[in-house]
């Protein structure tokens, strides 16, 4: 069952001229939700290989603009006149400048769908998780502008739940989600914030 279910989302994208799967888990947020807006300035944080990067770019318009960093290079590059890839880590604050220049101001959304690399070795797995939301947590008060949005992917593990008190703190609303395209059996939620006080 999960693996029909995976198929076809997989299907779907390549149907559809979606990078990924997971366009389609940003795509019913957005449906749903109403996250991002004509205009907007948006930033993906871990952004390969690109389906929320093309979800976002639409939402926004020709008047918005979208700037995604990751470790690795969008291949072939997105041939999107809103969109601006960076190749870097988002721990680094000197990428994290690079990105606030590209937006030509602060955010009004903060996207995340990145995910630390597993190991199967339990320590290394929280460590590398611990590590990665704490990149994203430090990138909010340098990208997002006051009373903007978040939209962060969150694993199930005691650093996600820390994480996501200090952050519910942080915003006037908070919520978690399981989008349907998300795979059955799949430990990952998503946590979406609005209402950003700390800028």
């Amino acid at each position: 069952m999960a693996y029909q279910r995976r198929d076809s989302f997989h299907q779907r994208a390549k149907r559809e001229g979606y990078r990924s799967r997971a366009a389609y888990k940003l795509a019913e947020v957005q449906q749903r939700h109403r996250l991002l807006a004509p205009g907007d300035r948006v930033v993906d944080l871990g952004c390969w290989p690109g389906g929320w990067l093309q979800v976002a770019a639409r939402a926004v318009g020709s008047r918005g603009r979208v700037v995604g960093v990751d470790l690795r290079p969008i291949e072939p590059p997105l041939e999107l006149p809103n969109v601006w890839c960076l190749e870097g880590d988002l721990a680094e604050p000197d990428v994290l400048d690079r990105v606030r220049q590209l937006l030509g101001g602060p955010a009004q959304v903060l996207l995340s769908d990145a995910a630390p690399r597993l190991s199967g070795v339990r320590a290394a797995d929280r460590a590398h998780s611990e590590e990665l939301l704490g990149a994203l947590e430090r990138s909010i008060p340098r990208l997002l502008g006051s009373g903007g949005g978040l939209l962060v992917k969150l694993l199930d593990c005691p650093e996600a739940v820390a994480f996501q008190k200090r952050l519910r703190s942080l915003f006037d609303s908070a919520r978690s989600l399981r989008p349907e395209a998300t795979r059955k059996g799949s430990s990952e939620r998503y946590l979406l914030a609005r209402g950003y006080r700390g800028a």
